[in-house]
């Protein structure tokens, strides 16, 4: 007997940046925050706070800043992922792995470690 379901196809947007997600957990690797898994993603803390997030979507891959909205920002790369939905979660998107500067990426996890650290 056929069955009447259609067959369900699902697009895994994790492996659709896997290299790109690797240079970002490389980057990540070098600070003090623990990697984990959440809602199905990988995010990193500090002390069991959620501090960032990374995860690859249709059309780009991004880090998100759990309190983004504190971030001075000043290269101006932040947006809010919902407007009027989030409050203070922070994305930075890229389409390529050519648009990762390291370093200033790494100063932006810094000012995220020490906001957590300062219990805001």
């Amino acid at each position: 007997m056929e069955s009447d379901k259609k067959p369900v196809h699902t697009w895994n947007k994790v492996n659709a940046w896997a290299t790109e997600l690797e240079i970002l957990k490389t980057i990540l690797s070098k600070t003090e925050l623990v990697a984990t898994v959440k809602w199905g993603g990988p995010v990193f803390t500090y002390n069991g706070k959620n501090v960032i997030g990374i995860l690859g979507f249709k059309n780009y891959f991004a880090i998100w800043f759990y309190k983004g909205v504190l971030l001075k920002d000043e290269s101006a790369v932040l947006m809010n992922a919902q407007e009027g939905i989030t409050k203070s979660m922070r994305q930075w998107r890229f389409t390529s792995k050519d648009q990762v500067d390291e370093s200033l990426l790494l100063s932006y996890i810094s000012e995220a470690i020490a906001i957590e650290k300062s219990k805001i």
